[in-house]
């Protein structure tokens, strides 16, 4: 057992859902890509009474109430956060925080990481499997969502993001996406997700998006992207108020495209976009041309994570990642 472990987990993209289940047969499937520099910090280690010092304390320390009972495990834990992915803008936060603690607590008693069943424990991945996927390997994730069992969605590909492309992100400062209850109640009221639709997200992502990245063919890649955001935009508008919930973001992303940014589209709900460039050097120049930023927005230029969740132990002073 360690004296203190310390977890990075990191953020992720949603770049759009394979389907949206019209019965219980159908299951959603999506696709996405963790990504660096953005990601949930925390380290637990045993105290005499529990105390979490830094953001999402509610969150924390629900959820290791709810491991400590599953796991028996009768102590008291300081958990002091250094860093978190930003709430409800579309990097999942959520599931981040939840599987950050599980595996943190997990590693403090030297008990094997179960991240699929303990985000299913903690009420994550019940429509997208990347977040818990990003956790453990990283790269482009594609998951065929969750069938009629207690599992986490099923992944059925992944490939490695081409090291020297780049994400441009574009963040609203005040805005947040659809969540909670209000997620809940965007999906009753939208009507039934067409078949042809999820045709044609499917055959982007099996005869564009997949073969784009064994080529690394980013214009292939970004307009299959560009491509299954339209149609998942289109779909979710009545409920987002528009293809993209910010104004302020989809100004930003279009101002982007027109200095040579590709594939512009929102993760999940939102509010944060992301477009695409081949290099660092690339990535500088198209948000150098577009000179001054839309009011309210700021932008940050990141790499694809081919890597999962770092988890450092200091008693044994070993990584994992």
């Amino acid at each position: 057992m360690s004296e203190s472990v310390t977890i990075k987990v990191p953020a992720r993209l949603h770049l759009g859902f394979l389907d949206i289940p019209r019965s219980v047969d159908d299951r959603f499937g999506s696709i996405g890509l963790p990504i660096e520099d953005i990601a949930t910090i925390l380290t637990i280690s045993r105290a005499a009474e529990t105390h979490v010092i830094g953001d999402e304390q509610a969150r924390i320390n629900q959820h290791l109430d709810t491991l400590c009972v599953h796991l028996g495990i009768k102590g008291h834990h300081r958990i002091s956060v250094q860093q978190t992915i930003a709430c409800h803008i579309g990097l999942g936060s959520g599931t981040q925080i939840a599987l950050a603690v599980s595996a943190a607590l997990r590693t403090l008693y030297g008990l094997p990481l179960d991240p699929a069943n303990d985000a299913i424990l903690l009420k994550r991945g019940s429509r997208s499997g990347i977040g818990i996927a990003a956790f453990e390997e990283g790269g482009v994730i594609i998951d065929a969502g969750k069938g009629q069992t207690d599992r986490a969605p099923t992944v059925v590909a992944r490939f490695r993001f081409p090291r020297a492309w780049r994400i441009i992100l574009v963040f609203d400062q005040s805005g947040q996406g659809i969540h909670g209850e209000a997620e809940l109640e965007a999906f009753r009221m939208l009507p039934p997700f067409p078949v042809a639709t999820s045709a044609s997200i499917a055959r982007n992502v099996l005869l564009s998006i997949m073969p784009a990245l064994l080529d690394k063919d980013l214009g292939a890649f970004a307009r299959g992207v560009e491509a299954i955001q339209s149609e998942i935009g289109s779909y979710f508008a009545p409920a987002q108020g528009g293809v993209f919930t910010s104004r302020k973001v989809e100004a930003t992303l279009h101002r982007l495209a027109d200095a040579g940014a590709l594939g512009i589209g929102q993760s999940s709900w939102g509010p944060t976009g992301f477009a695409f460039a081949p290099t660092q050097a690339e990535a500088e120049r198209i948000v150098g041309a577009i000179g001054g930023r839309t009011p309210g927005t700021t932008i940050r230029i990141v790499a694809g994570r081919n890597a999962g969740a770092e988890i450092t132990h200091s008693a044994l002073n070993l990584a994992r990642a």
